[in-house]
C-alpha cells in the first residue's frame, strides 16, 4: 500500500506515561472521526482536534510506496550521534494511523530494531507487534481495543466518563484537561477527579507548555 505521512520529527513525548521520553513521530493523514477541514469541524465525531493531519506537505511528510522505504525514512530521524544503546523510538500518531498502520510496516520498523509505538482513538484493531499501545476514547465513537498500555481521556466529554473505562485492561489510566480555544482549560476539575479517583493520574501536553513540537 501507499502511506501518507503529514509530517515526520524528532523531539520529546509530551504526554501520558512516557512523557519525557525522546521519540521520533510519524504523523500519518487522514482520521475516521473528523476530515481535518474547519468547515466539517461543527459535524465531526471529534471537534476539539488540535492537529494537522491534512496532506502530505509537512516537514518531512510525503507519500511513500513501500513499508521499507517508510522505515528508512523514519529512522533516519534517529540523531546518528547518539551512541547508547537506546532503542529508536517511533510513536505512530495521526490523524488516526490505524486507517494505514498496517503489519508490514511494524515489520519494517523492528527490522531497524525500532520500538513501536501507536496513539489511537480505540475504534480499529490493533494489529499484532506493537510495543506501546496508547488509546484515547473519543465521545461519539465505539472503542473496540479494551487492553493496552495506557488510557488516555480528554476530560471533560460529554457521553463518555473515565467511570466507563473501569473494566478495561489497561497499565496507565490518564486523565487530560480539555483545552478549548478561548475557555478554561477545565485543569481544576481534572485535578480534582483525579485527587477523588487515584486510580486516574493527570496528564498535560507538557510538549506545549515548553513549546516544543
Amino acid at each position: 500500500m501507499t502511506y501518507s505521512i503529514k509530517e515526520v520529527f524528532y523531539s520529546l513525548q509530551g504526554e501520558g506515561a512516557r512523557a519525557g521520553r525522546p521519540a521520533i513521530f510519524c504523523r500519518f493523514t487522514g482520521c475516521n472521526l473528523w476530515s481535518g477541514l474547519e468547515e466539517h469541524r461543527s459535524q465531526a465525531i471529534c471537534k476539539f482536534c488540535d492537529t494537522d493531519f491534512v496532506g502530505t506537505n509537512g516537514d518531512g511528510g510525503g507519500k511513500f510506496k513501500h513499508s521499507e522505504a517508510l522505515a528508512q525514512h523514519v529512522a533516519s530521524y534517529w540523531p546518528q550521534n547518539i551512541n547508547e544503546t537506546s532503542r529508536p523510538y517511533v510513536v505512530c500518531t495521526g490523524g488516526e494511523p490505524l486507517l494505514q498502520l498496517d503489519t508490514a510496516l511494524i515489520n519494517a520498523f523492528h527490522a531497524l530494531d525500532m520500538e513501536v509505538a501507536i496513539e489511537t482513538n480505540g475504534t480499529l484493531p490493533v494489529p499484532e507487534g506493537i510495543d506501546w499501545v496508547c488509546v484515547s476514547p473519543k465521545s461519539g465513537a465505539k472503542v473496540v481495543v479494551d487492553t493496552g498500555d495506557e488510557l488516555k481521556l480528554v476530560y471533560p466529554q460529554v457521553g463518555h466518563k473515565p467511570s466507563d473505562f473501569s473494566h478495561y485492561q489497561f497499565d496507565h489510566f490518564f486523565l487530560q484537561p480539555l483545552f478549548e480555544e478561548g475557555a478554561d482549560t477545565y485543569l481544576e476539575p481534572t485535578i480534582t477527579y483525579c485527587l477523588n479517583h487515584p486510580r486516574w493520574h493527570l496528564s498535560l501536553q507538557t510538549h506545549k507548555l515548553l513549546g516544543l513540537k
